[in-house]
């Protein structure tokens, strides 16, 4: 059974814990955030990524990868945005930890992206979240089809959620990092995990199982955050957060 780890931000405490209690696919942002954002661009779309395509069953999904041929793969799931300059953002840094990754991001919204609060609310209530498991999986046969002998799932809010689902039900997969997210009990109990997982939280928030998009540090994304309300920041514990998702995919999916 995996383990999962609770990163609580402002102690900086790392508790090791099994997954308890109810848990919900949902992103942390209350109603009266629930306010227009604009698009934003940003230097990831110029990055290196190779643009490809997928096929499960009788689907096909556009997906986009970037870091090292031939070295450990990780998925990296999206926020309910959809795949926006942020997880771009977060599969580059992945791709350049330690000694490479290859990070490959599933277009679970089959190319829409979210342009306001409302809109990315109403995207992820209509995700077919069984059939973004069959993605993941697919993804994670592709990397390890492609030259990646191991391959991890990260992911943020409901991307968090579907990482620790994946854990427990794609057998494929070698180990789990998720950030604040978790699934319902109708979709995977984490308890029955078979990759090693490991989850990070906010500890200074009044939702149950999530917080604020912490690991969200761009220039774009903090503008967004700020006009959201949101205007914490702590960079040590992103630091921290970094550094903890490093040792833990080094230690299960190697370094090339």
């Amino acid at each position: 059974m995996g383990t999962a780890h609770l990163l609580r931000r402002a102690s900086s405490a790392f508790l090791s814990s099994t997954t308890t209690g109810p848990l919900r696919p949902r992103c942390p942002l209350p109603r009266r955030l629930r306010q227009p954002r604009a698009a934003m661009a940003t230097d990831s779309s110029a990055a290196p990524f190779q643009k490809i395509q997928i096929q499960r069953e009788d689907t096909t999904f556009d997906a986009y990868v970037v870091g090292k041929e031939n070295a450990p793969g990780i998925v990296v799931l999206q926020e309910w945005w959809g795949v926006d300059y942020e997880i771009k953002n977060h599969a580059i840094h992945i791709s350049q930890l330690g000694g490479g990754y290859r990070a490959l991001i599933p277009d679970l919204y089959r190319g829409k992206v979210a342009l306001d609060v409302a809109e990315a609310q109403h995207l992820m209530e209509g995700l077919d979240w069984q059939g973004a498991v069959k993605d993941i999986q697919a993804s994670v046969k592709w990397l390890k089809s492609n030259g990646s002998p191991k391959v991890g799932v990260t992911g943020y809010c409901m991307g968090g959620a579907l990482s620790i689902a994946s854990g427990v039900l794609v057998p494929e997969v070698d180990a789990v990092v998720a950030f604040y997210g978790t699934p319902s009990s109708e979709l995977a109990d984490p308890s029955k995990a078979k990759a090693p997982i490991q989850a990070h939280f906010g500890e200074h928030d009044s939702f149950l199982g999530f917080s604020d998009a912490f690991m969200n540090t761009s220039p774009e994304a903090l503008k967004r955050k700020k006009g959201m309300g949101l205007t914490d920041e702590n960079q040590e514990a992103v630091d921290l957060a970094w550094s903890r998702f490093s040792a833990w995919m080094g230690r299960f999916l190697g370094s090339a």
